[in-house]
């Protein structure tokens, strides 16, 4: 285990296994803890930096404050994080915002980078006006279908810090969706390695299957795989199949 320090930023990060560098970033909110089974797999094969996202996790600033900027500042951070562990070039592994860190890294710095799997990640932001509305009062009143997360996060930070949290990344969101809500997807070809991206197929408001799919497309060497009767967090309902899916594919990479 160990710290990294970049701008305001603290990130946890824990490295084990052996073999080639492998970067593996976790959702907003999310914590490397859920990533077990997959951890373990890779790193048979791999030398796994499995890392919090600034703000998420183990990782600092809590609460925290998100920039419209906040996934470029944050994409920045973790390629800054592969120069200091001297641990390039890395395959990087990421879900939702994590796999949205992994393709702007990729286009960045493409030395840095040399293959990229996102599931929940097209590119862009697509949810609806309404939707970031519901994810602001997440913690006061939340939807139907964000009670369990809703749930988690007050469990996971307290439910002051995570008010916060939820308003503030709710507000960015809304910011970057007025201006297009383009994350990478205009930069999409410039992303010159391997890339597999994955959604699942009842994933409505984050990453639409037919988004993900354009996403891949554009990018030279991109392939797309759908997990069928999967939502968002295809990690957590379909573990077995979404480690074999990820090992499979990064075989010979």
């Amino acid at each position: 285990m160990g710290w990294f320090e970049h701008g305001v930023s603290r990130i946890y990060f824990e490295e084990e296994g052996g073999g080639d560098p492998l970067v593996l970033l976790p959702g907003w909110a999310g914590s490397i803890e859920e990533f077990g089974q997959l951890r373990r797999a890779l790193a048979s094969s791999y030398t796994v930096v499995a890392a919090d996202l600034p703000g998420s996790g183990k990782s600092g600033p809590q609460p925290r404050s998100y920039a419209e900027s906040y996934y470029e500042d944050d994409a920045k951070a973790f390629l800054a994080l592969i120069d200091h562990l001297g641990r390039g070039p890395a395959h990087v592994v990421g879900y939702s915002d994590g796999g949205e860190y992994a393709l702007l890294m990729a286009q960045l710095e493409p030395s840095a980078v040399r293959s990229v799997v996102a599931w929940g990640a097209v590119g862009k932001l697509v949810a609806p006006p309404e939707f970031l509305d519901a994810f602001a009062r997440l913690v006061d009143s939340p939807i139907p279908a964000l009670k369990e997360f809703s749930d988690y996060l007050k469990a996971s930070y307290g439910e002051e810090n995570a008010r916060t949290m939820a308003q503030a990344v709710a507000n960015a969101w809304r910011a970057i969706t007025d201006r297009g809500g383009d994350i990478s997807r205009s930069r999409a070809g410039e992303i010159s390695c391997p890339a597999l991206l994955i959604t699942g197929s009842d994933d409505a408001f984050f990453a639409p299957p037919a988004l993900v799919s354009d996403m891949a497309g554009a990018i030279a060497d991109g392939e797309f795989v759908e997990a069928k009767g999967a939502g968002h967090a295809v990690h957590r309902e379909q573990p077995e199949w979404l480690t074999r899916t990820v090992v499979d594919w990064l075989a010979g990479r």
